[in-house]
């Protein structure tokens, strides 16, 4: 797991002046990774990093001298493929890229290095970004506890909580081909669902549209077949986290799930953030893991020391919905939630280990969402369906109208801030995604 180390100073300032904003998600503590290129080109996508307002190329920024020969060398084979051969070479060598950016872009390098740079840095409106790397396999877990115990209570009042869900992390296994980065648009599902009181199931346009406000996470390298990662192994083979929103068709759900689970009710987008907050940058946020009390204890393979004392990540989380009458009249979005993702039932390391616990073999670039993340009140539902109890209860926003489940043209936005005391607060960035009529 991760140390701090002067990286993480809070007193830390850079020579890019917007980095040093109270403001901003991307201080000098974060530097997160990205693939981006000048808006409007046609060129490779680059690794890039964030830095206030500002994107840093890294591979003119080892050419330019700031950065050691080998790891211009691992920047190199990144351009046009994703940050997997970075991920892929271990935390040792991706540590030295923190420390070697954090010593170029510090605010005591001066003129000198700021004038140096200058040709690697552009204003972050003036890029696109794209997925941060080649996703190979994709994993929905089930670890937000407040979401499982809300939605169960809809089907099974008297028992919302499977036998299995305090011993196992609950997956299933998603499509990667329709995963895409902030910005992405995606048409309204047509599906096959079936009314309560309807003789034979149907098939049109999905009409109970809804987000789920999750985490991602990255893996850096793999295991060979056969050989499972041990618990405190588990953050070694991780590369950093992302928001992700996965988007569900809940009438279609409802008519397919049983008894395989989620298929096309889930399988039509998935918005994941353009920057990959590293592991090194979130040590500071990092939290004990608890269970509450008369819960049963993790079995011992997704046990350890490290897991207890730290294996949870502080990070706020909110949705942002904005309807098209409100991008019309020039409101702001309206925030429908907020809760935390260190109240996970599940360490993103013991989602890791449980995954490879039957040998099974993670590779480089592998993406895990954590499920939805709800908080314990009524009002911190992380899915319309939560909020509207199942679609019977509207919610009413700021300009009078009211949503049961997403229309065309609303456009939700994932927000996610760590914060913890005498520490720089660091951000996620955007994480947008915008429902566009169905296929006529």
């Amino acid at each position: 797991m991760t140390d701090l180390d002067h990286t993480h100073d809070p007193a830390l300032r850079s020579w890019v002046a917007s980095a040093n904003s109270a403001d901003t998600d991307f201080p000098i503590q974060n530097l997160p990774l990205g693939m981006a290129r000048a808006a409007g080109s046609t060129g490779a996508f680059r690794p890039v990093t964030a830095i206030g307002d500002q994107v840093l190329d890294l591979i003119a920024a080892a050419e330019l001298g700031a950065l050691s020969d080998a790891l211009g060398a691992v920047l190199r084979t990144c351009e046009g493929h994703g940050l997997n051969p970075l991920m892929a070479i271990g935390p040792d060598l991706r540590r030295q890229l923190r420390h070697e950016l954090v010593a170029a872009l510090r605010d005591e390098a001066g003129p000198k290095q700021a004038n140096a740079l200058a040709p690697a840095l552009k204003p972050m409106a003036d890029v696109e970004m794209t997925l941060p790397c080649r996703i190979g396999d994709y994993t929905d877990f089930y670890a937000g506890i407040h979401h499982a115990t809300t939605v169960g209570k809809l089907f099974r009042p008297d028992n919302p909580l499977l036998p299995n869900y305090k011993w196992v992390p609950i997956g299933y296994h998603g499509r990667v081909s329709s995963i895409g980065v902030s910005g992405q648009t995606f048409r309204r599902p047509l599906g096959q669902t079936k009314a309560p009181d309807a003789e034979a199931p149907g098939f049109g346009p999905v009409k109970r549209l809804d987000y789920e406000l999750e985490v991602g996470a990255l893996v850096a390298t793999g295991n060979e077949p056969g050989r499972p990662v041990s618990i405190d192994e588990a953050e070694q083979h991780l590369f950093g986290l992302v928001l992700l929103n996965d988007w569900s068709a809940r009438d279609l759900q409802a008519w397919e799930y049983q008894p395989l689970g989620p298929f096309l009710s889930k399988s039509f987008a998935t918005t994941i953030s353009p920057w990959v907050i590293t592991m090194e940058a979130l040590a500071p946020f990092r939290r004990a893991f608890t269970r509450p009390d008369g819960d049963p204890q993790p079995l011992p393979y997704l046990d350890g020391a490290a897991n207890r004392e730290r294996g949870a990540i502080g990070i706020r989380l909110e949705v942002h919905l904005q309807t098209r009458a409100m991008r019309d009249a020039g409101q702001a979005p309206a925030r429908l939630t907020a809760s935390d993702f260190s109240q996970a039932y599940w360490t993103v390391a013991q989602m890791l280990t449980h995954h490879a616990s039957n040998g099974c073999n993670l590779q480089t670039g592998d993406l895990f969402g954590s499920g939805t993340m709800s908080g314990p009140t009524a009002d911190q539902g992380g899915s319309l369906l939560e909020l509207t109890q199942g679609g019977k209860q509207a919610i009413t926003l700021p300009g009078g109208e009211q949503r049961l489940f997403l229309q065309d043209g609303d456009s939700v936005a994932l927000v996610g801030r760590c914060e913890a005391p005498g520490r720089r607060a660091i951000g996620f960035g955007p994480c947008v995604g915008t429902v566009m009529p169905a296929v006529a």
